[in-house]
């Protein structure tokens, strides 16, 4: 795994989470859909029973999932905060925790720094470039 990758991680990381509460809020909706028929409906009381059942579970799993996902996210946030500490450029930096932790888009990190995107890339290569180094000496 290269420095970028590396440190794409936590953002890898960040998405799955949300995917997976975006999931979480669906199968509510289809736990209490499932609810409300049941309710509403005169006919069998167990019909729909499995249907909520098999959200519910889901549900739990994914929340599981999630817990574990955002320990690890805590973890490499962390890993990655210690490297990016290494750097003597403070600008470098600031780049990298824009981008790695605070998942800021690159237009964003030049206007906050009053950079053009051109420069902030610049700084961001010498940066990585430099954290590679870093992971190297590490391995």
């Amino acid at each position: 795994m290269n420095a970028k990758e590396y440190l794409s991680q936590a953002l890898n990381i960040d998405r799955s989470i949300n995917s997976k509460l975006e999931q979480v809020a669906s199968l509510h909706e289809l736990a209490i859909k499932a609810t409300t028929l049941m309710s509403d409906m005169p006919g069998s009381p167990n019909r729909n029973i499995h249907k909520m059942e098999d959200a519910i579970v889901k549900m739990v799993e994914l929340e599981d999932e999630i817990y574990s996902d955002i320990h690890r996210l805590v973890e490499i946030k962390t890993d990655i905060t210690r490297l990016i500490k290494r750097l003597s450029n403070r600008d470098q930096q600031l780049i990298l925790e824009q981008r790695y932790l605070c998942f800021r888009p690159w237009e964003q990190i030049a206007v906050d720094l009053d950079y053009s995107i051109q420069h902030t890339f610049r700084i961001h290569d010498i940066a990585v470039k430099e954290i590679a180094k870093f992971l190297e000496d590490e391995s």
